[in-house]
């Protein structure tokens, strides 16, 4: 994954069916109460896609949160800061 790549969190009100959730096929979901709410690795262009496509098919969009990386992934660590001599 891009090294701009971020995790979010997209919440969308109401239960989303199979066919609306194919439509966000890099994206894990579950449901919490009256909304849907997707996870997923993105970089910029595929969150933007993503919220293209939450538009086109006239969901209510309720938050679009970046999450922290979780503990072990590769995002997670800081590279080493290194002084040049």
């Amino acid at each position: 994954m891009d090294p701009a790549s971020a995790r979010y969190m997209i919440r969308i009100k109401g239960h989303l069916g199979a066919t609306l959730l194919s439509a966000f096929p890099a994206m894990a979901w579950q449901r919490q109460c009256p909304e849907t709410v997707l996870t997923g690795m993105l970089d910029r262009p595929a969150l933007h896609g993503v919220l293209t496509e939450i538009e086109a098919l006239g969901l209510d969009l309720l938050e679009v949160r970046q999450l922290p990386p979780e503990a072990g992934s590769p995002e997670s660590v800081m590279p080493a800061h290194r002084e040049v001599p």
